[in-house]
């Protein structure tokens, strides 16, 4: 055998052992390698698997449940998101909720006393491990310690929404965050597709004239007869982020919140007068604060072929990807 014939040789045995080597990988390995490698927050206890510890309120039951992050993130991914979507936007999911949950218990104190974190979604993130599948199972163990950084190194924010309605939020405009709006957040396309669930792409809710003075009784205003209500001013992506109610500002964002954000299920308004009863009509595009990841968008993405870490990063900028450890 010639030299030349020789090295092709090689270059095929080589090939065929790299490939043989990834299918014995399984579904553990992720599909795209992390970026970067970074420590679990300081004073985090960890399970036999290097896994976080933690100890989560179940708000159903009133019990506190110690578990470790991996156990505890198919509860989540399959609350947040449809256990039969794609993998990818799945593991989307996973990762955004992974890096939630570690940056929550880094930086905040959970409202039950003894727990790092709870179920209460009036807190942190939706949690139903009664619609745990394989899928959602899937999706959580192949993004195993992946979380999402910042060009400092640090874990980020990793805010998530069901449907941009086009085109997602700035922090200041979607949650009405208070600080410096954070250098990773920016206002992108949401990327969804025609096969978005009508009710998450556009909406419109009536309120009634009792309904709105109940409303801005309990954010501090006073129960008032509401004879004018408009936008007042806009932000990046359009959304509302301040009303006129009856020459007084409101802000927009803290008015859904107060409204019920499963009736007035964006600030990203289409339409707004007050009716002849002295209450409000409102038509909205999207469906939640519009800031990070639309999870419409995630299962578009996903359709076209996109990875997981690819969908992630694509809703923020200068991220990357890590790996716990």
């Amino acid at each position: 055998m010639n030299a030349v014939k020789r090295a092709i040789l090689l270059i095929m045995l080589a090939t065929l052992t790299a490939l043989l080597s990834g299918c014995a990988a399984g579904i553990n390995e992720p599909s795209v390698s992390p970026e970067g490698v970074i420590s679990l927050p300081e004073g985090v206890e960890t399970a036999d698997d290097g896994s976080a510890i933690i100890r989560v309120y179940i708000s159903e039951s009133g019990t506190i449940e110690e578990m470790s992050l991996e156990e505890y993130l198919p509860g989540v991914v399959a609350g947040e998101m449809n256990p039969s979507w794609p993998q990818e936007a799945l593991r989307a999911q996973a990762i955004l909720a992974r890096t939630y949950t570690l940056k929550f218990i880094s930086e905040k104190k959970s409202a039950h006393e003894g727990a790092d974190i709870s179920t209460d979604i009036k807190e942190a993130q939706a949690y139903a491990p009664d619609r745990i599948n394989d899928n959602v199972k899937k999706a959580v163990s192949s993004t195993k310690g992946i979380v999402l950084i910042s060009s400092e190194n640090e874990l980020i924010n990793a805010w998530f929404h069901a449907h941009s309605g086009g085109k997602t939020a700035m922090a200041k405009e979607g949650l009405n965050f208070s600080g410096d709006e954070p250098e990773y957040i920016t206002s992108v396309s949401g990327m969804e597709n025609d096969e978005a669930d009508i009710a998450a792409a556009e909406w419109t809710a009536d309120f009634s004239a009792h309904e709105l003075q109940s409303i801005l009784s309990d954010m501090g205003i006073g129960s008032i007869d509401v004879h004018s209500f408009t936008i007042l001013e806009k932000g990046t992506s359009g959304r509302a982020t301040v009303f006129s109610i009856n020459g007084s500002e409101v802000n927009a964002a803290e008015f859904r919140i107060a409204a019920g954000s499963t009736k007035m299920r964006s600030t990203l308004l289409s339409a707004l007068f007050l009716t002849d009863g002295g209450g409000v009509t409102m038509s909205g595009k999207g469906y939640g604060h519009g800031v990070g990841m639309s999870q419409w968008g995630a299962y578009a993405q996903a359709q076209s072929g996109k990875k997981g870490e690819e969908i992630a990063e694509y809703y923020f900028t200068t991220v990357k990807t890590a790996r716990i450890e």
